[in-house]
């Protein structure tokens, strides 16, 4: 008689199967009829019960490692242990010039009026209204005719505005024998807005500020921090390091009070109206602000995923909270500013040029982000990320992305026979299946072109698309001076194909040069670049040439008159050396062209069997 029964098996069919297994191998059950029999529903029973508990204990080991966690909760847990703490939900900031008029003063105009903290605004993102308040104080002083411009206390005219609502929390400190975790109840909490402060006891008004422990960059028994972190529920909770052994830590009878933003998941992003709540009281007369936006709201993020926290703690765990390799800075800032849409960094040896004791980085900004916000983040981040953990002799060097872009001439057999769809329709979804595979596989640092899963995606789309192939067409474009004669230079991210006799490796878009709309191409078997008119009249023989090896076109005493189709920019069009895969280093992004990609079916007319 057979003794064991798999219980760990997830599949319910066979778990019974397994029990029928057993008790037929035992005497008394030899001739039974297991289905028929009431004994079928017993084995119901007992096949659910042994599924439960499999699965059950599938998943309290899952959940026990870091890698297979499916829960957000315990990828948190895990995460902790790692020294890593997942990101808050992040507010959505925002830059405003503020002025008031009180030229109709009543009596004697105040030489300075005051901004009050916590004023608050109100903006419109896709018809749903947001809440934004200052967070500091702002001073402005009469011009003399009674127009006043509010300025921060360093001198800027720029009024910082944060979305969300300011909630404030107080605790008091028990006795030591209780544990002293302070929980607040709250999953919206920016953790990066909190502000700590520890009075003596619940009367007194003075009190003394905590830092925030993830920010320490040296501690001593004196020090005073507190760690703000989310619990396995969602909710967080504050703690304070341990009295006398790594700072200073609130007392019994203390009271805490913590103030901060609960804010919303993002979507606050975009902002470009800002409308003061109420209008400005001065000595009982109300005036009201002229607000004009510096900056659209941006920053605005969720918290990290289950799976963003599993592919992040490992990576914060390996810096170690300090600035070495290139790797280092990608981690620390993809997590400290989540508003990015991706970072890349390499160093000066991996650069070209070489430029050896440089970190190079390039951050991909949302759409329209506006240059003075890319600006105060490169800032941002050499203040608060580099400055204190970086190595004094790198030097960072911001560099913007470099965008290329990618056009396909996409062909496939077709048999109607096949499909209901017409070839039109199946190029429509050919088109529709490309662009998808765009935005899962491209539009990021790093991210490269593989010409075999696209077609494997194109071949899939119907059974009557019977073979495809795909010819790529590297695209760059650039902004030429017009009517001043110059050099440029401009890199692709990989090699350019060897000139052959037959076909050009490289043409353009059309441009008037000498009062004629003209192209570039290559002069066929060499890498001499070339102009020539609609009539393939050539008009410069020799403008440039291009380096099949790095990728780099030189175009010399270029003077063109004007751009065809009122364009900005120039398309520069090259067959890349490797067309199976286009790996894009350092700060490229490849992007699809979608005017440079086009679908063509046609009909394979040996749909008939035809005897020899």
């Amino acid at each position: 008689m057979a003794t064991n029964i798999e219980s760990t098996q997830l599949d319910f069919n066979n778990l019974k199967e397994t029990l029928k297994t057993y008790f037929a191998a035992s005497s008394e059950f030899a001739d039974y009829d297991f289905e028929g029999a009431a004994l079928s529903n017993i084995l119901d029973v007992l096949a659910y019960n042994t599924h439960f508990n499999a699965l059950t204990a599938n998943m309290a080991i899952n959940e026990s490692f870091l890698e297979t966690a499916q829960l957000r909760g315990s990828a948190v847990t895990h995460a902790h242990s790692l020294g890593y703490y997942p990101r808050s939900k992040t507010t959505a900031t925002a830059t405003i010039n503020v002025n008031a008029d009180l030229s109709s003063f009543i009596g004697e105009r105040p030489t300075a009026i005051s901004l009050p903290l916590g004023t608050r605004f109100t903006a419109t993102v896709e018809n749903i209204s947001y809440t934004f308040q200052t967070r500091d104080s702002y001073t402005a002083i009469d011009n003399g005719s009674g127009a006043y411009s509010f300025i921060d206390e360093n001198g800027s005219a720029a009024v910082k505005l944060y979305e969300g609502i300011e909630i404030t929390r107080t605790f008091l400190v028990p006795d030591a024998s209780d544990a002293r975790h302070y929980v607040i109840n709250d999953e919206s909490i920016d953790t990066t807005t909190a502000i700590v402060k520890v009075f003596l006891n619940k009367n007194t008004t003075e009190y003394v500020t905590y830092n925030n422990l993830k920010d320490a960059i040296r501690i001593t028994n004196l020090s005073r921090y507190y760690l703000l972190q989310e619990a396995p529920n969602g909710f967080y909770e504050l703690q304070f390091t341990d009295n006398g052994n790594i700072g200073l830590a609130p007392v019994a009878g203390n009271k805490v009070e913590i103030t901060y933003l609960r804010t919303k998941d993002g979507d606050a992003n975009g902002a470009r109206l800002f409308t003061p709540q109420t209008p400005l009281n001065v000595v009982g007369q109300n005036f009201p602000l002229t607000v004009t936006t510096s900056s659209n709201s941006t920053g605005g993020a969720p918290k990290e995923s289950a799976e963003e926290i599993k592919f992040h703690a490992p990576l914060g765990y390996a810096t170690q909270r300090r600035l070495v390799t290139a790797e280092d800075y990608h981690i620390s800032i993809q997590t400290n500013y989540p508003s990015l849409e991706d970072v890349t960094a390499w160093g000066g040896e991996e650069n070209v040029p070489v430029n050896f004791g440089k970190i190079y980085i390039s951050l991909k900004h949302p759409d329209d982000t506006p240059q003075n916000t890319i600006t105060a983040t490169e800032d941002n981040i050499i203040t608060n990320l580099i400055t204190p953990l970086g190595t004094m002799s790198i030097s960072p060097i911001f560099v913007d992305p470099t965008y290329t872009y990618l056009g396909l001439d996409i062909r496939y057999d077709f048999n109607p026979t096949l499909s209901g769809l017409t070839i039109q329709s199946t190029s429509d979804r050919i088109l529709s299946a490309t662009s998808q595979y765009f935005v899962n596989n491209l539009g990021k640092f790093e991210k490269e072109f593989r010409r075999s899963n696209l077609l494997q995606i194109i071949d899939a789309v119907s059974p009557a698309v019977l073979s495809s192939t795909v010819t790529p067409t590297l695209i760059q474009r650039f902004e030429p001076v017009l009517n001043i004669s110059k050099e440029y230079i401009i890199s692709f991210p990989v090699g350019i194909a060897l000139p052959d006799d037959l076909d050009y490796i490289l043409t353009s878009s059309r441009f008037i040069f000498k009062g004629q709309i003209c192209v570039f191409r290559n002069a066929l078997n060499t890498q001499t670049i070339e102009i020539v008119n609609g009539a393939n009249e050539v008009l410069a023989n020799n403008i440039g040439n291009y380096e099949s090896g790095t990728g780099k076109i030189n175009l010399v005493n270029f003077n063109p008159e004007q751009i065809v189709s009122g364009l900005s920019y120039i398309k520069l069009k090259v067959k890349p050396a490797a067309e199976g895969t286009i790996r894009p280093l350092r700060n490229y992004i490849i992007l699809k062209d979608d005017e440079e990609t086009s679908a063509r079916g046609n009909i394979d007319y040996q749909i008939n069997r035809v005897s020899l």
